[in-house]
């Protein structure tokens, strides 16, 4: 009997010991009030917000260990020193406009004095900062750039860029540049963690833990970084172990790894159904994978083991190694039920690949009743349990983990998922629906997001579609 996949009760969950909240919660520099001229220095760290409750203290500390502005106070003794104290002194207040075109529109005799380049490449990295805290990570990457391009010896620009890189997954954060950055600044965790990342997305699993071991190494004394680094890097070596003896085939946009008994219509159809979801959904969402994805077919009898899902799992897709993961045994018994799983994972490591980092900031029941939207596999159930008395949980209850929800409580989770965000797309439009997605990619909250694309607060939308939800139910 088909069980629905409601897998992604787990894929919260999975995120807790991802890469990218180990680099939210501690390895993530942010800007800070600039202060005075005269009180300038090195600061930076980890906003409190982003710490669980007992690291808030520990975000004083790492204020000190970590550095995004660097001090301009001293400006060189030049005939350019006038020109520059002025662009400093605009960069302070926050006149990012004026000061982003005074330095655009320097004297090409600025940059070849030694002195004068290296203290240009500050003020665009000063400026960078100030981009990003006006517009955000996208706004600032060129001016880390352009310093990056003036002192390519400073491990604090390096790694302001570094930092904005991962954040837009941009291409640009190469092997070459990370193992650069490693001999910049060599007691930084930052660029081990990108590397794993990195080595593990082509699926070079043992030199990932490799530099996971480093980045704990660098991680200091903080008891709970070591305990995320040492649960991800178990994760790694895990997987590792556990897919050295599967055999992988290839399709032009997927990798599936099986078991070498496994006969070779299985995963050719898994195949077939993956690449035509490629072309259907990436189509209908209007974004294709930047690179392969790993599917990894199971056999029943140790999917659970292998991936740490329940026993009522249909399928997983985990963020930390970027895997769909399925049990397989006599899947193509049952054609229907294997395109529905892999269709519905499929859109979860879509959105995971479009939003990156930002992924986990996506409100649970945004992100499965997109899956379900987009993947066709919408649930009738819902007029089913409206004809009882049913209590819909507002969405802001259904925006975090749902893995303290009992079965049923899932169910009518992903019941009131799948209607919410049909609603949403059959009331705004996929286009609206992608610009809030931009908007949370960005790090704005869906309140504010919704407010800025539908005209419309969190409260009115939820009303609205509450409002739809019982008429279909007096319908039906």
């Amino acid at each position: 009997m088909y069980r629905r996949n409601i897998t992604h009760i787990l894929y919260p969950v999975a995120c807790l010991v991802g890469l990218f909240v180990v680099y939210q919660a501690w390895f993530k520099p942010t800007y800070l009030p600039t202060p005075p001229p005269s009180q300038l220095r090195d600061v930076a760290g980890n906003a409190p917000e982003l710490l669980p409750e007992p690291h808030r203290e520990r975000a004083s500390e790492l204020k000190q260990e970590q550095t995004r502005l660097i001090d301009p106070s001293v400006v060189p003794e030049t005939t350019h020193h006038e020109l520059l104290e002025t662009i400093r002194d605009e960069i302070e207040k926050g006149n990012v406009k004026t000061a982003e075109t005074a330095l655009t529109d320097l004297p090409a005799t600025v940059l070849t004095g030694t002195k004068t380049r290296l203290y240009t490449a500050v003020l665009w990295n000063n400026l960078g900062i100030q981009l990003e805290k006006a517009g955000g990570t996208a706004a600032s990457v060129y001016a880390f750039k352009k310093a990056s391009s003036l002192d390519a010896s400073s491990p604090t620009i390096h790694l302001n860029l570094a930092h904005a890189y991962w954040e837009l997954r941009d291409p640009a954060m190469t092997q070459d540049f990370l193992e650069k950055l490693v001999a910049l600044a060599p007691n930084e965790p930052f660029p081990h963690l990108a590397l794993a990342d990195l080595l593990q997305e082509r699926g070079q699993l043992g030199e990932a833990a490799n530099h996971l071991d480093h980045a704990a190494a660098r991680a200091g004394k903080d008891p709970t970084a070591q305990s995320y680094l040492r649960t991800v890097t178990a994760k790694v070596r895990q997987t590792e172990k556990s897919e050295a003896r599967l055999i992988s085939r290839d399709s032009a946009h997927f990798t599936v790894k099986f078991d070498g008994e496994a006969d070779q219509a299985t995963w050719t159809v898994v195949l077939e159904i993956l690449e035509e979801a490629y072309r259907e959904i990436g189509q209908k969402f209007g974004h294709f994978p930047s690179k392969p994805i790993v599917v990894v077919l199971h056999a029943k009898s140790t999917f659970q083991s292998a991936t740490g899902s329940p026993a009522w799992a249909d399928g997983l897709f985990d963020p930390t190694l970027g895997r769909i993961q399925i049990p397989m045994q006599d899947a193509l018994a049952d054609r229907a039920w294997l395109t529905r799983v892999l269709r519905h994972e499929f859109v979860h490591a879509l959105l995971h690949d479009q939003l990156g980092p930002a992924g986990s900031a996506v409100p649970t029941w945004f992100n499965e009743g997109l899956a379900m939207e987009l993947s066709g596999d919408r649930w009738s159930d819902l007029d089913q349990t409206m004809k009882q008395q049913f209590t819909p949980v507002p969405l802001p209850a259904l925006e975090g983990s749902w893995g303290g929800l009992s079965s049923d409580a899932a169910t009518v989770a992903y019941l009131e998922a799948n209607s919410a965000v049909h609603y949403l797309i059959d009331r705004f439009g996929m286009a609206r629906v992608q610009e809030i997605l931009t908007h949370l990619k960005a790090r704005q909250a869906l309140s504010a997001a919704m407010q800025s694309q539908l005209s419309l607060s969190y409260e009115q939308f939820q009303s609205m579609w509450m409002d739809r939800l019982q008429e279909h139910g007096k319908k039906s």
